[in-house]
């Protein structure tokens, strides 16, 4: 069984909940990282939705994970690229899925490994809960509970789709 949910209403509430933050906080001009692959995605949008001059940035994690020597090296590791300084800067950090929050953690790693932002912003288009680590996102497309027996999938770049999807049985 697939239930898919709408992007771009979910892009729509980012997008408002994205301007109203910068608005708040006083915060002109800030760099936006997405996480590879599905966070990259996501950051594309919003990125063009917002008007944000300066280069996309992407983060893989993959080197960055608590569970690397457990999982293995994966085959599809893609580099990082970040094409501005990040000392001093508001960074708008972007991810499809918000679970445990270990993701987050190793993008926060790997982002500190290449500056000293003024502050980060965590925009996420589906928190599932979950949380593992105390890690919170200000900004949220949506939020699911999930039954054990089912995931949450996002498919993209083109077109961008979003399902909850029975999880293969093993």
């Amino acid at each position: 069984m697939t239930q898919e949910i709408a992007i771009n209403p979910l892009l729509e509430t980012m997008e408002q909940q994205l301007r109203a933050h910068m608005r708040d906080n006083g915060i002109t001009n800030p760099a936006m990282i997405g996480i590879h692959s599905g966070g990259v995605w996501i950051a594309e949008q919003l990125h063009q939705r917002l008007g944000i001059e300066e280069a996309l940035g992407h983060l893989d994690i993959s080197f960055y994970r608590d569970d690397f020597t457990r999982i293995g090296m994966h085959p599809q590791v893609k580099p990082s690229h970040l094409p501005i300084n990040l000392d001093d800067r508001h960074i708008i950090l972007v991810d499809d899925v918000l679970y445990t929050g270990r993701t987050i953690r190793a993008a926060l790693n790997e982002i500190f490994d290449y500056g000293r932002p003024a502050s980060i912003t965590l925009a996420v288009l589906v928190d599932r809960g979950g949380r593992e680590l105390p890690i919170e996102a200000q900004v949220v497309g949506t939020e699911v509970t999930l039954n054990d027996n089912e995931t949450i999938k996002l498919k993209g770049p083109e077109p961008l789709s979003l399902a909850i999807v029975e999880k293969q049985k093993k």
